[in-house]
């Protein structure tokens, strides 16, 4: 099990105890506490259900790493490098630098919006990813 985190939303936006911002997210008492058992869901499971908190870690710290965001990004980070060994964060690491680009890209279906479409480019796990990940982490479609 890894270390409790009290309210996560708190902890990555930096939101104190009895601020303006912790009296808001007060009045919505059930989307605070059912954004915190979502967390404790994915990362503290009773049952993991055959899926080990080091890919759960490493999913969460490539997706946060793609997002840039630096206090959820550093978090996943740092959970995945307490759950993993070296090569496969290194990996998740090399893998957020050759993911990372602007958009939006993608395609809208016939019609007004559709004159927004923008082509992107298509992610697809390095060669030395897929050694380094395993074929479970590196099973990117």
């Amino acid at each position: 099990m890894t270390e409790r985190v009290a309210d996560l939303i708190d902890q990555l936006a930096d939101i104190a105890p009895g601020s303006r911002l912790d009296a808001i997210r007060a009045r919505r008492l059930q989307a605070r506490e059912h954004a915190q058992k979502s967390y404790i869901a994915l990362f503290e499971p009773e049952n993991s259900g055959g899926v080990p908190l080091l890919e759960r870690f490493a999913v969460a710290a490539f997706v946060a790493g793609l997002h840039a965001e630096p206090a959820t990004r550093d978090f996943y980070r740092s959970k995945l490098r307490a759950a993993a060994d070296a090569p496969i964060a290194t990996a998740i690491d090399a893998e957020i630098a050759r993911g990372s680009t602007k958009g939006p890209y993608g395609t809208y279906p016939a019609g007004p919006l559709s004159r927004e479409d923008t082509a992107g480019p298509i992610y697809r796990v390095s060669d030395e990813g897929q050694r380094n990940l395993g074929p479970r982490l590196a099973a990117a479609p």
